[in-house]
């Protein structure tokens, strides 16, 4: 694997391909330390990157890039470019026959049929029983990402489609590994809300009312990066294992000898 000097990114890059992406870095740890600049960075899906934009991300000097979405979603988006000296390892944490249906009745259905299935908190609903399933039944994806970084695939980038949901959980468990302020790690989860983030949503040019603003309120909390989210998340871990550590130890099976290769492999201080 072919190693470049890392190009760390001291602002926040203008990618024109590809949304949601920035480096996890200098989020606080309990005991005082810090995410490392240059080691682990987050996106959304790598498909439509420019050349300037695959510049800049061979640039970064990354190991393995980690693709969490499914084979339905690489049909509809493409697969990620290709990024030279980097390894990709696909970890879907979703089926593509779960919810297949639903997606095609989000890009294609007309307003009465959107209003049934995400009105009234519907929407919302289904992206907290997503969380909580991806937390309780995805114990063993999570456990080889933890591994890998622990045993040298960092620096990292981590994405799904958007780059909030699966992406955002599997950078979330990290963070708990390294022992990252609880309140750190929403703060960087929420910034996937900001509407230059945002992840572009795909209507057919058939579809009815289109991108009305109705439309657009029924899909919003779809793509939108909540609080609540994440804390059913969090949630899920203390009911299910009981606390962090259990769910990491039982859970993930990340000992205390893994768990310090990979704090010492991405915290800096």
């Amino acid at each position: 694997m072919t190693q470049q000097t890392p190009q760390v990114p001291s602002i926040e890059p203008e990618l024109s391909g590809v949304r949601n992406f920035r480096d996890v870095a200098g989020l606080p740890t309990v005991d005082g330390r810090r995410v490392g600049p240059g080691v682990l960075f987050r996106s959304g899906h790598l498909a439509h990157a420019t050349e300037s934009d695959t510049a800049f991300l061979e640039s970064l000097g990354l190991h393995t890039v980690f693709d969490f979405r499914n084979s339905a979603d690489i049909r509809l988006e493409g697969s990620d470019v290709a990024l030279t000296g980097v390894r990709t390892v696909g970890l879907p944490l979703s089926d593509p026959a779960d919810g297949a249906g639903f997606w095609t009745m989000v890009r294609e259905g007309d307003l009465a049929t959107l209003r049934e299935m995400l009105g009234e908190g519907r929407a919302a609903q289904r992206m907290i029983d997503s969380y909580r399933l991806i937390i309780t039944t995805r114990t063993a994806e999570h456990s080889q990402v933890l591994d890998e970084l622990a045993n040298g695939s960092a620096p990292a980038l981590m994405h799904c489609s958007a780059g909030k949901d699966r992406a955002g959980l599997s950078i979330a468990v990290t963070l708990l590994a390294l022992g990252v302020e609880r309140d750190a790690i929403e703060a960087d989860y929420l910034e996937s809300a900001a509407a230059h983030r945002r992840y572009k949503v795909w209507r057919a040019s058939h579809a009815e009312d289109g991108m009305s603003p109705e439309v657009m309120e029924l899909l919003s909390p779809l793509f939108d990066a909540r609080a609540e989210y994440l804390a059913t998340a969090f949630e899920a871990i203390e009911e299910t294992w009981g606390d962090t550590d259990k769910y990491l130890a039982q859970g993930l099976g990340l000992d205390a000898a893994k768990r310090e290769r990979l704090r010492e492999r991405l915290l800096a201080g």
